[in-house]
């Protein structure tokens, strides 16, 4: 009966180990920090949350803040993960900035919002858009 002891496959790549939604969602997240540390970012914090939203990742680039919305997929997905920043989303993270903002500075510093596509499918591909949207959406 030694047939019926198979042997797992081996995951092939972090992304085959990554099984959970949540796993995915980190390690899109962990490509994006390198990325941007790779592209001048200093990184401030990760998961900011509040009551109103969380922020992925906040950042400092050319001396403004840089609050980072990270957005993954696999290749052979359809669906433009850009295309799921919508209006409803891009208010959220305006106003848990607002309160990241509140919370520390005294004066408000330069703030922008980009939005890094983390494809993680055969090839890994990373773009960064930057000042994806404004304050007002």
């Amino acid at each position: 009966m030694s047939w019926l002891k198979r042997r797992p496959k081996q995951p092939t790549s972090a992304v085959a180990q990554a099984n959970t939604r949540i796993e995915k969602g980190r390690l899109g997240e962990d490509i994006a920090v390198e990325h941007l540390e790779a592209s001048g970012y200093r990184i401030i914090e990760r998961n900011f949350r509040c009551k109103l939203g969380e922020i992925d990742i906040i950042a400092e680039h050319n001396g403004d803040v840089v609050f980072v919305e990270v957005r993954s997929r696999q290749s052979d997905s359809t669906f433009d993960p850009a295309y799921s920043v919508n209006y409803r989303k891009q208010q959220k993270l305006v106003r848990a900035a607002q309160v990241y903002l509140f919370q520390r500075f005294r004066t408000m510093p330069a703030a922008r919002f980009d939005v890094v596509l983390v494809d993680v499918g055969h090839r890994l591909e990373v773009e960064i858009i930057r000042d994806a949207f404004g304050a007002e959406g």
